[in-house]
């Protein structure tokens, strides 16, 4: 999924709260919720306009113009992503002790109309170490917690895999089948998702707007229980990152269009009234994970649908990384 950011603007009348595009800027106001209001009250929502950073950086490592200084000056290559001809990746997440001591990277990809795929790639060596193949999905997060891979399945789906059977299919030769445990749960929103020790976190892509997202408490038998409080989340989140302090998102829509991502001190649901930094990133950026001290970045702008597209800001094959603290200082 693709976006740019726009300058908005709210425009109060009776009984409604319209939000109007007015052309790409540097500052972008997102509104939240919307509630129904008598037609004799006229009453504005708090809104705060969050200003991204979008002085570039010069000289920069990766395809098309620089995204900002601020991205530039933190970021750099990391491992090859693989099938780009044939499949588009989405989700990044970490797989601590998959084998042995050894730990992986996990890319979701997929292509419309065949069976999904997560891909293994060695963080100490960037070398792909296999994949396995699963049920047709999106696949727009994935993430482990106590013996098991979350996967996004439908919109509002999770499923779970046991990570025993995945690392035995991972082993093999080829590209194995494995098959999901149980039904998908149900959640609110799965466009994303990641996980922090014994919690898992999903939500809502929303290009209108502000989304929303939930925290579940993840069981030994990979059981979700819904935290019942919402936090509010950027336009446009395609990927998420937690640590015990910040919410790091990725947003992004279009190929024509730079990212962004925000780095948000956690502790308040409500943007308006958190902490945060938002800077310009390569377009098309998608799932982000942590490992070893390393935010790890993947963009979908390489793949095959829009490579070859003249259109497409930045053509990124690789994925970025930086230090997450490089990241956290910002707010």
């Amino acid at each position: 999924m693709r976006f740019t950011m726009t300058r908005r603007k709210v425009a109060l009348t009776l009984g409604l709260a319209a939000l109007l595009a007015a052309g790409t800027a540097t500052a972008v106001a997102l509104t939240g919720p919307q509630t129904s209001q008598a037609a004799t009250t006229v009453t504005a929502a708090a809104t705060r306009a969050i200003s991204c950073d979008t002085a570039a950086g010069g000289a920069h490592f990766y395809d098309g113009p620089s995204a900002s200084k601020k991205y530039d000056s933190r970021f750099s290559n990391s491992a090859a992503l693989p099938k780009l001809g044939s499949y588009v990746p989405q989700g990044i997440g970490t797989w601590w002790n998959w084998s042995g001591s050894k730990n992986l990277l996990l890319v979701s990809m997929y292509h419309t109309g065949k069976q999904s795929l997560i891909v293994g790639i060695d963080p100490a060596t960037n070398k792909v170490v296999g994949d396995v193949a699963i049920a047709e999905t999106h696949s727009g997060g994935i993430t482990t917690s106590k013996g098991w891979a979350f996967v996004q399945g439908s919109t509002n789906g999770i499923r779970k895999y046991k990570l025993s059977t995945l690392a035995a299919a991972m082993k093999k030769a080829g590209t194995p089948y494995v098959k999901a445990v149980g039904s998908e749960r149900k959640v609110y929103a799965a466009s994303f998702l990641t996980s922090y020790g014994d919690s898992l976190f999903a939500g809502k892509f929303n290009d209108k707007g502000r989304g929303k997202m939930y925290e579940y408490k993840i069981k030994s038998d990979g059981t979700l229980t819904t935290i019942d409080k919402a936090w509010e989340i950027p336009t446009k989140t395609q990927g998420l990152l937690v640590t015990k302090s910040h919410f790091i998102y990725s947003t992004s829509l279009g190929r024509k269009n730079l990212s962004n991502l925000y780095v948000v001190r956690r502790g308040q649901p409500d943007l308006d009234k958190a902490k945060l930094s938002c800077f310009r990133a390569p377009s098309m950026s998608e799932g982000i994970t942590e490992f070893g001290g390393k935010a790890y970045l993947v963009f979908e702008s390489g793949s095959y649908p829009y490579r070859s597209d003249p259109t497409t800001k930045n053509v990124i094959t690789r994925l970025h990384k930086a230090s997450i603290s490089s990241l956290t200082s910002l707010a």
